[in-house]
């Protein structure tokens, strides 16, 4: 009897450790945004002039796809607390198709971008910058997305509900920090086009 509970104390430590280093990525690519878009106004400052385009208007649709998702991967934790893993994986799946769909938008736009002559080697490091913080933030969906595929393996192994809540957890942070980082770089690039 002991020895059960001091195995799930240290499940748990575990557990709440992980979860720490997935706070540490979130913070630490705050700040590397934060980097980028600072660079992006002292460059503005210096020269004068913004990336000076019309943003693709697939990012309008990226984003509302973004946030689709994000309430998706709501309800998908809201149904794993009520015990309804069969409606968590539903919704678990709406999350990671939305999440390929709004990659596949984003390839969209930066086509959109590049024919109208917006390419990613040029004279202008502001648009540059368009490319660079769009592909990074990519990346972090592609992340996100394997987030998402291990609360879907959780929800179909029988893993605890400690185990699977946190699974959920945080893939819902990071998920979260995603979506709330793309509204921020998208309404930063608009306003300072």
């Amino acid at each position: 009897m002991v020895s059960t509970i001091q195995q799930q104390e240290e499940i748990s430590v575990g557990l709440k450790s992980k979860k720490f280093v997935v706070w540490l990525f979130v913070v630490s690519s705050t700040i590397m945004f934060g980097g980028w878009t600072s660079y992006y106004l002292v460059f503005m400052a210096s020269k004068g002039k913004g990336h000076g385009l019309v943003l693709p208007e697939v990012f309008n649709y990226s984003t509302g796809v973004l946030l689709l998702s994000s309430v998706c991967l709501f309800l998908a934790a809201r149904a794993l607390k009520g015990g309804n893993r069969s409606r968590q994986r539903l919704f678990l799946w709406c999350t990671f198709a939305l999440g390929i769909v709004f990659g596949v938008l984003q390839f969209q736009g930066w086509s959109s971008l590049y024919q109208t002559g917006a390419v990613l080697v040029n004279n202008n490091a502001a648009i540059s910058m368009v490319y660079v913080v769009s592909g990074f933030h990519l990346l972090h969906i592609v992340a996100g997305l394997a987030f998402v595929m291990s609360s879907l393996a959780g929800s179909y192994k029988n893993v605890s509900q400690e185990v699977a809540e946190y699974r959920q957890d945080i893939t819902s942070i990071f998920w979260h920090f995603i979506d709330i980082l793309w509204i921020y770089l998208y309404v930063f690039l608009l306003l300072n086009s």
